[in-house]
């Protein structure tokens, strides 16, 4: 049985949920993966930029809407990037368990679309729109790494680092 526990953040501007997932890029090893789920504009890509940026990478991030998989070399360990919104099929082989078998963190948005590749143990971070610019991230973590992943987060946020 895997454990499971659930955390909840918020942030009050894109340059905040920007810098909460620079700091949990810093913690990452590879083979991480984080799926994004969420309200639609309610800083998925955002949050993928910042973890870029804790990871080193200065490429500039954005959607692979349409291309589905974007990969970002250069920084500390490598970024992949996929967004299945628009996956005909959720069995469609292109190769997931690549990614997240590799030497990279792996982020997918919108990921219950392909529930049935996904590994046992992964953090979900499901983001909320609040009022104006403030947004709710819940970190939903499965396994003992990613429950210490959020647990040095959330001790780091609340010590002011």
């Amino acid at each position: 049985m895997v454990k499971k526990e659930s955390f909840i953040l918020f942030t009050y501007s894109p340059e905040e949920t920007m810098a909460i997932a620079s700091k949990l890029a810093r913690l990452l090893h590879p083979r991480d993966v984080l799926l994004l789920e969420g309200d639609l504009g309610a800083g998925k890509t955002t949050f993928t930029k910042g973890l870029a940026k804790g990871l080193g990478i200065t490429r500039n991030v954005n959607s692979p809407t349409f291309t589905i998989i974007k990969e970002y070399k250069g920084g500390r360990l490598p970024l992949y990037h996929m967004d299945v919104y628009r996956l005909d099929d959720s069995f469609e082989d292109l190769g997931f368990d690549e990614y997240f078998e590799g030497d990279g963190v792996t982020v997918v948005e919108w990921a219950h679309l392909i529930q049935e590749q996904l590994p046992v143990q992964l953090l979900q971070i499901n983001l909320y729109h609040e009022e104006e610019a403030a947004r709710r991230l819940e970190l939903k973590a499965r396994g003992q790494h990613y429950i210490d992943l959020c647990k040095e987060l959330l001790k780091n946020e609340n010590s002011g680092n």
